[in-house]
């Protein structure tokens, strides 16, 4: 296993990332993004074990439901690296289990990838959105054909891919990048169907960097974010070789969207359980500014606070669901149910803008206006701050201001916007988890019993 400073130490490996137009040489120093190593070390040394032999609970392939239910809270302690590394692991887990049919020497090659990555103790990002060019047309009628990562070259040992992959949160902080093709192929598009794993250093990989981190020199403000953050990469593959080993799909257009399908189950999972801690968050804070403005009694507010109640039960039963009600494959490795997650996760995000509406009609405008921390220090002005930012003698001002500047962090700022998108989009859109809910939903069954209500069933003489 790697503590922290093994970690930060494999970053210096020759890779070339760019931050802001400047290639970044030492990530563990910037000022910006060397933060985000230090969490990522933190966590790494939080679950380091000396001894001999030990792998990470964290890299662990769950094999019951118990397991599932006690990965997930490690994962969302351990932070987005970690995440998404558990995520990479059961995606190629999933989908060797949905491959039976296709060439053996795949199946083995995740098999052993995987051992290989338990044992390095190392980070893996998911490299799945292509930059699709014209998304009216498929990959092989799009004016530039990298629109879509491809295969432009195929050696005696190995493959070379071209293109690019978007919105990839943590890229330049892993060691490897699970590259998968975005969504279903058709036969003519062999090149396009290719699912390998591409170390981070590997010549041509570049990657741009972009991250809502603050860039205050006082952060106190920024509660959340000054503290969590990870850059989303915009990982580019300039004929990047990728030797045999480390390929797991290459021209079989039958098997690409498996690979979709599987990280879909894994990602929509983690933003399900995601979704459940934030919605508890969510409605901690509107019971606390409500408490802090006066307004705790007033029958508008406390309706307001018990939809968000129910919203934040109903998701958290949809996680419960999901694990409780998992699947086991041949070789062991537990998936979480896909019509729980999926309807979760799409209940999830399409109710959360709401949630935070109502959040933000019970705070008030001081959400974006309240004095910082400095202004409080401030000899002239801060006492004067304090006194009108009070609501009352048990109310102090300065703490219902920090209250607000973290519900300003968490919705209306930087980060904010980052999760009002990443909320949608995460897993695959709202309309992703429509398809896959209905298509894992009972429809028979449901007409089923509508027919035995209406007394049309075969059982009462229909036919």
């Amino acid at each position: 296993m790697l503590n922290g400073d093994a970690y930060k130490a494999s970053l210096d490996d020759g890779r070339a990332t760019y931050f802001e137009g400047e290639k970044v040489h030492d990530l563990v120093g910037h000022p910006i993004l060397g933060q985000t190593a230090e969490i990522t070390a933190n966590a790494y040394d939080k679950y380091y074990d000396p001894a001999p032999g030990a792998s990470s609970p964290l890299l662990a392939v769950p094999q019951s439901a118990d397991d599932l239910y006690d990965l997930i809270p490690m994962l969302h302690d351990a932070g987005m690296m970690a995440h998404v590394t558990s995520t990479s692991i059961q995606t190629l887990k999933t989908a060797s289990s949905r491959m039976a049919d296709v060439k053996p020497e795949y199946i083995e090659r995740m098999s052993a990838y995987i051992d290989e990555a338990q044992q390095a103790d190392v980070r893996i990002t998911q490299c799945i959105t292509d930059a699709k060019g014209d998304r009216s047309r498929p990959p092989a009628r799009q004016d530039d054909l990298d629109a879509y990562v491809r295969v432009v070259d195929r050696q005696r040992d190995g493959v070379v891919i071209r293109g690019a992959k978007l919105h990839i949160t943590g890229a330049s902080f892993g060691h490897d990048l699970l590259t998968i093709p975005t969504k279903a192929m058709k036969p003519g598009e062999e090149d396009w169907s290719i699912g390998c794993v591409v170390p981070v250093n590997a010549p041509g990989v570049k990657i741009i960097n972009t991250t809502y981190a603050p860039r205050h020199e006082d952060d106190r403000a920024f509660p959340i974010s000054r503290s969590f953050h990870y850059p989303e990469g915009f990982v580019i593959f300039d004929d990047v070789f990728i030797p045999h080993e480390r390929v797991f799909l290459d021209g079989e257009t039958a098997f690409a969207a498996v690979f979709a399908h599987s990280l879909g189950l894994w990602e929509r999972l983690g933003g399900l359980s995601a979704f459940v801690e934030e919605a508890d968050e969510l409605v901690g804070f509107a019971q606390l500014v409500a408490e802090a403005n006066g307004t705790a009694g007033i029958s508008h507010v406390k309706e307001k606070i018990s939809e968000m109640i129910i919203h934040a039960t109903l998701i958290r039963a949809s996680l419960e669901a999901a694990v409780r009600n998992c699947k086991i494959s041949d070789e062991g490795a537990a998936f979480p149910d896909e019509l729980y997650v999926n309807a979760g996760k799409f209940h999830a995000a399409a109710n959360y803008n709401l949630m935070v509406r109502h959040l933000h009609d019970i705070a008030g405008g001081a959400v974006l206006t309240a004095p910082v921390p400095s202004d409080f220090e401030n000899g002239d002005v801060g006492d004067l701050a304090r006194k009108y930012m009070s609501t009352g003698n048990d109310v102090d001002g300065e703490y219902r201001a920090s209250l607000m500047h973290a519900i300003r962090d968490l919705t209306a700022d930087a980060y904010g916007g980052w999760k009002f998108v990443t909320n949608l989009q995460a897993g695959g859109g709202l309309y992703a988890q429509r398809i896959v809910t209905r298509r894992h939903y009972d429809l028979d069954g449901a007409k089923q019993k509508a027919l035995v209500v209406a007394g049309l069933s075969e059982d009462q003489g229909h036919t």
